[in-house]
C-alpha cells in the first residue's frame, strides 16, 4: 500500500523529519486564518496544497494555499488531535467528543464516524469527561490501519471497523508510533508506555515516573524515545528495556525529532535540547517560555519549533539561532513545512499562520 500523505510527525515512526528546506532568511507572516478557538493541533498539508488543522472551536478546517477556507467540519467537542491524510486522500481527525472521524478530502463529508470507548460523559472538562477523548494522533500505519487513543489504544481499519482495542489504566493522549515489525507503542496518563503486538496483545510495558503525554518516536535502530512529566526523556529498546534517561528541569510534553545522530526535544523548562544517541548532551537553546511544540528537522538539519513565549524559532544544526518570528499567542502547535518553504503553524490566538520569505530574498537553502 502507498504511504500516507500526511500525519503528525510525518510518518508512523514520528521522527519529525521533513524532506524540504527551511528558509535561510527570516520569513514574514504571509497570511493568517482566524478560527474560533486556540489551535494546538498541528497542521497537515494535503496533496492539493490544502492545509488541514483542528481548532478548539470544535472544527476541522481545510484552508487553501491562499488562506481562504475551502470547507470546515464541526465535531461535538474541542479538537486537540492533528489531522492525518491516508494514501487515498481520506482525512482522519479525532475529537474530544470521543469519536474518530473519516472525512472526504473534497468536501469534508463523513465517510464514517467511530465512537471510541463507552465513557458516560463524552464532552466537557475533568477526568471523567476526558478519559475517552480522541486526541491521540491519529497515526496511519504502513498497511492503512489507523491507530489512536482514548480510554486505551485502538486500531481501526480503513473501512471504520475495529481491528482491536487495548485497554489501559488511564487516558491515552499520546499519538501511537509503529515499529518496523508492526508493534504499536503509545504513552498513557497512567505513567506507562505500552507496546502492543499487531494482533492487539501486549508485548511489554515500561513505567516512567509521571504521565507520558508526547508521541513516542522510533529511531533507525528501533530505539523508542519518549518524554514524561517526571522531567525525563527515556530511550527504550524495542524489547522494552531502559537504555538511558536524560533529565531536564521540568515536564516534557514535546515529542522528539531524530536526525543526524541527534535527538531534539523541548521541555517546560523553556529549553530545546539536542542529545546524542548515547544520552549525552550535545547542546541546548533557551527560549523565553515553556516548549510544548514538537520540533521539525529540515533536509539540511535545521530545527523549527514554537514556544509559549509566542515565538517560532529556527535554529542552525549546531544550535545557534537562525531567526525567530513573533506570533500573536502561545505556539504549542507543531509546525509543518511545504515544498516551497512555506511554514504553517497554529497559535493560541486562534489563528493558523502561513509564513514565507519576502520576495527578493532567497526563499530557501539549496536542496
Amino acid at each position: 500500500m502507498e504511504a500516507a500523505q500526511a500525519m503528525f510527525r510525518f510518518g508512523p515512526t514520528h521522527r519529525g523529519r521533513s524532506p524540504f528546506v527551511l528558509p535561510i532568511g527570516k520569513p514574514v507572516i504571509w497570511w493568517t486564518f482566524q478560527t474560533g478557538g486556540p489551535i494546538v493541533s498541528s497542521p497537515a498539508i494535503a496533496v492539493d496544497g490544502s492545509v488541514l488543522v483542528g481548532s478548539q472551536d470544535d472544527k476541522l478546517y481545510a484552508v487553501g494555499p491562499d488562506g481562504t477556507v475551502k470547507w470546515s467540519y464541526a465535531t461535538g467537542d474541542i479538537i486537540f488531535s492533528s489531522p492525518a491524510v491516508a494514501h487515498d486522500g481520506t482525512i482522519y481527525i479525532g475529537s474530544d467528543d470521543d469519536h474518530l472521524y473519516a472525512l472526504t478530502p473534497a468536501e469534508g463529508k463523513p465517510r464514517w464516524i467511530v465512537q471510541l470507548g463507552a465513557c458516560p460523559q463524552r464532552v466537557g472538562i475533568g477526568p471523567e469527561a476526558s478519559r475517552c477523548d480522541v486526541d491521540a494522533g491519529p497515526t496511519i500505519g504502513p498497511d492503512g490501519v489507523v491507530y489512536t487513543g482514548g480510554d486505551g489504544i485502538a486500531a481501526i481499519n480503513p473501512d471504520g471497523t475495529t481491528r482491536w482495542r487495548f485497554p489501559t489504566n488511564g487516558h491515552v493522549s499520546s499519538a501511537p508510533a509503529v515499529l518496523p515489525d508492526g508493534t504499536v507503542v503509545a504513552g498513557c496518563q497512567d505513567d506507562v508506555l505500552y507496546a502492543v503486538a499487531p494482533n492487539g496483545q501486549k508485548r511489554w510495558d515500561f513505567r516512567a515516573g509521571g504521565d507520558i503525554e508526547p508521541a513516542p518516536a522510533v529511531g533507525d535502530d528501533g530505539t523508542i524515545y519518549v518524554g514524561s512529566d517526571d522531567h525525563k526523556l527515556y530511550a527504550i529498546s524495542p524489547e522494552g528495556t531502559l537504555r538511558w534517561a536524560f533529565t531536564t528541569g521540568a515536564d516534557i510534553r514535546s515529542s522528539v525529532a531524530i536526525g543526524n545522530g541527534i535527538i531534539y526535544f523541548g521541555s517546560f523548562d523553556a529549553q530545546l535540547y539536542a542529545v546524542h544517541l548515547d544520552g549525552t548532551l550535545a547542546w541546548s537553546f533557551r527560549a523565553g517560555d515553556r516548549i510544548v511544540s514538537s520540533p521539525l528537522i529540515d533536509a539540511h538539519g535545521a530545527i523549527l519549533f514554537g514556544s509559549q513565549d509566542d515565538r517560532l524559532y529556527c535554529l542552525e544544526p549546531d544550535g545557534h539561532l537562525r531567526w525567530s518570528v513573533e506570533l500573536g499567542g502561545d505556539v504549542d502547535s507543531s509546525p509543518t513545512l511545504a515544498a516551497d518553504g512555506t511554514i504553517f503553524v497554529g497559535s493560541d490566538d486562534h489563528k493558523l499562520y502561513a509564513l514565507r520569505v519576502p520576495s527578493g530574498l532567497p526563499p530557501m537553502g539549496k536542496p
